[in-house]
């Protein structure tokens, strides 16, 4: 994994919810699954910019999300209940990083960071608002991050499979939801995962024709051979 997870930090909003490792985040074996990683993920990320109370027009799409597994850690399974902390960890101009850590009985198992990008109200990129930085400046603490996703190209010999999308795959913005994506790791995985970054190159829609590309330790998605979504996998 090439980015880079940071501490928590010493001051400033850090945002604690509890959930619940629920049937639709748990695969036949009963450990949850990276996608209902993902999935928590996003919650805990809307519920902590809920609860700021900030209303400046934007939602917030993620661009990039690295998960990195604590592998002698005892990994949580259907019914259990597990922690979330997240914060800001640093800005750009018209993006934010969100890092979040998973615990389980006070003890990380997995921690996440991830690129986040604000979306006006007509759906285009758009600067963080200053309210944003009045809520989360201080536990960034001025670090600046990269929000460039840089393109990338699939390999000849990479393994091919249609991928269907579904409506339920959409979600508010009308772009295929980002646990979606993790879905396509769990797919091509060889085993349970302890790494993976997944990166969003561009949106997945409605009426797409969606194939799944993969050549381990990598996946891509792609449409009339553009890839939409990339990412890297290391699996236990």
């Amino acid at each position: 994994m090439d980015v880079e997870i940071t501490p928590p930090p010493g001051a400033g909003r850090r945002f604690l919810q509890s959930a619940q490792v629920r049937l639709a985040d748990a695969g036949p074996d009963g450990r949850l699954r990276v996608d209902g990683v993902a999935r928590l993920l996003q919650d805990v990320a809307t519920d902590d910019w809920s609860d700021t109370g900030v209303e400046d027009g934007t939602t917030w799409v993620v661009r990039r999300t690295a998960i990195r597994r604590r592998p002698d850690r005892t990994w949580p399974r259907l019914n259990e209940r597990v922690e979330l902390a997240t914060w800001c960890s640093g800005t750009g101009a018209a993006w934010a990083e969100r890092r979040t850590d998973l615990l389980v009985d006070g003890e990380v198992v997995a921690e996440a960071s991830a690129i986040w990008v604000p979306l006006d109200p007509q759906g285009r990129p758009t600067r963080v608002s200053a309210a944003f930085h009045e809520v989360y400046a201080e536990a960034a603490g001025g670090r600046r991050v990269p929000g460039r996703i840089r393109s990338t190209s699939v390999p000849d010999d990479a393994a091919t499979t249609s991928w269907a999308l579904r409506k339920a795959d959409l979600d508010i913005v009308d772009h295929v939801n980002n646990a979606v994506a993790w879905a396509a790791v769990v797919e091509v995985a060889s085993g349970p995962v302890v790494e993976a970054t997944l990166l969003h190159h561009g949106p997945l829609e409605a009426g797409d024709a969606v194939a799944l590309r993969w050549l381990d330790p990598a996946l891509w998605m792609t449409v009339d051979g553009e890839v939409r979504v990339s990412a890297t996998v290391v699996c236990a």
